[in-house]
Parts: structure tokens; C-alpha cells; sequence
């Protein structure tokens, strides 16, 4: 089907304003490096993303899901079919006692402030990571200790059928960086978590260490997708790179963080050839020195 139909359509389900042709996806990740992809759609309920996914199975349209971009290179070709952006516009939330219902799009961040305001504990571990609930769900994004398994209590997500499907945490498969959605068409629509009670200055005291932390470990001046490759058993992504003697090492504008050997980062014109290239040097180098292969965490999608 051709793009401009397919716009058409999209807009009649959405409405004006919210499908672009050929957006650059440097914009929509926090690499700042991405090629165009055909369409991109920001769809802002659960009734837009449904007949989204009904039309692309109807008209067999390709399509992949983002949320905030945080973990994403995407290739400098960009992305052929369609992107539904799931972040602006579907971040709702609900606090009801200890127990919040959160939309998709929802940052962390501010669902982390959401909850330290209404004196409930346990988030605070994800205050300082840069993505949505909904991306945080697919990969069980944690840091310092957390992870989101310890407190989402369901999932709502839509298959790749168009059938709205709600399970239990316990049926979600979560485990080190995936879970039941990795890898999918599944799309995470609504998650419901659980909390404890606890002091709004406990909450921010936690909540002010661990930025403190985070601030000064970690390169946050300067483009990235986070930590760029999964922490190895036993062992340390960053510890193995910095003692294979690659702190600092550049291939174009990609280049081994100076602050922290576990990142990549954008020097400023980065592509995303160049980010692969340093990847597999890095993968190559540490694995010759020991014997350690590092996997990806940084989801690279995208025209090859």
C-alpha cells in the first residue's frame, strides 16, 4: 500500500498532527542518530493503538514499537514500515492506596515523582532512567538493586492478533533484561504496580543518592543509549572493557566513554555504522583478552 494511503488512514484514526512521513529518527532517540523512517505514528489511547495494530495486520504493513527511544541505534538507513511511538500523550497515571496504574508512555522519572509525593517506596531505583514504563516492561529495566518485576503487579498488552491480553507479574517471564514481550508485536498498554508505604523524605533522600550517583559515574553530558552491553556473568561490562585498555577509544564520532567504559556515546556527528564498528571492536578485544563474549544491551534496529 502506498505511504500516502497509509498516512490517510492513520490520520483518520488519530487525527491531524500526529503521523509524519520520513521522520528522522535522531530525533526520537537519545543517540541522536537514526536514519527516516516511512511513517511515524503517536497514537494517545489504548483505542488508537488498537486500530493501528488492526490496520497493519489488515493491510500487512510492517511496523515496530518505540517508546522513549533510550536504548535504541537505529541504522542510517532508518526504518522501513511504520513506527508507533508510544511516550507524549498516553502517560497517564492513577494512584489508588498503594497501588498505581500507569500508561505506557509514562517517563520513569515522573512516575518515580508520582510516587515518592503520594509516600510510596520501592521506585526509586528507576528515578534516574530516561525511558517509559511501557519500554521499561519489555527489557525489566532495573538499576541499583531494582528491577521492574519487583513491583508491577499486571500487564496489559495488546497481541499481535489485536487481542487485548491483562496477565499477572508472575506470567510475564521476567528475567535479566526480558520478559514475556521481548522480541514481540506485543504492545504494553497499561501496567498496574504495587508499592510500600513510606516517608516522602526517606523516599527523596534515596531518590538524591542515587542521582548523585548517577551524575557523576555516568556520561549523561553527551548522547548515548545507556549501558551498552549486558552485564556479563559474574563480571562487569565496563571493569572488562576498561582493563582491555579501550577507555577513550573513538571510531569516527562514536567513542568508548571517558567516564564510564560500560557506555558508547555520540561525540556529535556519530552514525550508527560507527557505533556498530566500535561495538564489535569492543566485543572482538575483550573477548581475545578474556574470553568474554559482551552482549549488546543497546537494541539496534533498523534498514541494514
Amino acid at each position: 500500500m502506498e505511504i500516502q494511503k497509509i498516512e490517510g488512514l492513520l490520520g483518520d484514526i488519530c487525527g491531524p498532527g500526529k503521523v509524519t512521513t520520513g521522520a528522522m529518527m535522531q530525533s526520537h532517540t537519545y543517540f541522536k542518530i537514526g536514519g527516516p523512517a516511512d511513517l511515524l505514528v503517536t497514537p494517545t489511547s489504548v483505542g488508537e493503538v488498537k486500530a493501528i495494530i488492526d490496520l497493519c495486520r489488515v493491510h500487512e504493513i510492517p511496523y515496530m514499537v518505540i517508546g522513549n527511544g533510550t536504548n535504541l541505534l537505529v541504522s542510517d538507513k532508518g526504518i522501513r514500515g511504520l513506527v508507533i511511538k508510544i511516550a507524549e500523550g498516553f502517560d497517564g497515571c492513577k494512584v489508588e492506596g498503594n497501588t498505581i496504574t500507569a500508561s505506557a508512555g509514562i517517563l520513569l522519572s515522573n512516575l518515580a515523582k508520582v510516587a515518592m509525593n503520594h509516600e510510596l517506596g520501592g521506585f526509586e531505583f528507576a528515578s534516574g532512567i530516561p525511558g517509559t514504563i511501557g519500554g521499561a516492561i519489555v527489557m525489566n529495566a532495573g538499576a541499583y538493586g531494582g528491577e521492574m518485576k519487583d513491583v508491577v503487579k499486571s500487564v496489559t498488552y495488546i497481541d499481535e492478533d489485536g487481542t487485548l491480553v491483562t496477565l499477572p507479574a508472575e506470567a510475564m517471564a521476567f528475567d535479566y533484561r526480558k520478559s514475556i514481550i521481548s522480541g514481540t508485536k506485543r504492545v504494553v498498554l497499561e501496567v498496574v504496580m504495587q508499592f510500600e508505604s513510606k516517608p516522602k523524605d526517606e523516599i527523596k533522600a534515596i531518590i538524591d543518592e542515587l542521582t548523585e550517583k548517577r551524575t557523576s559515574k555516568q556520561p549523561l553530558e553527551l548522547p548515548s543509549a545507556g549501558s551498552t552491553f549486558k552485564r556479563p556473568p559474574n563480571n562487569y561490562a565496563g571493569k572488562l572493557i576498561e582493563d582491555a585498555g579501550l577507555r577513550g577509544l573513538r571510531h569516527g564520532d562514536a567513542q568508548v566513554s571517558e567516564k564510564h567504559c560500560g557506555f558508547v556515546v555520540n561525540r556529535g556527528k556519530a552514525t550508527a555504522n560507527e557505533v556498530e564498528a566500535l561495538i564489535k571492536i569492543v566485543q572482538k578485544t575483550v573477548y581475545d583478552k578474556f574470553d568474554v563474549l559482551l552482549e549488546p544491551e543497546v537494541k539496534i534496529i533498523g534498514e541494514r
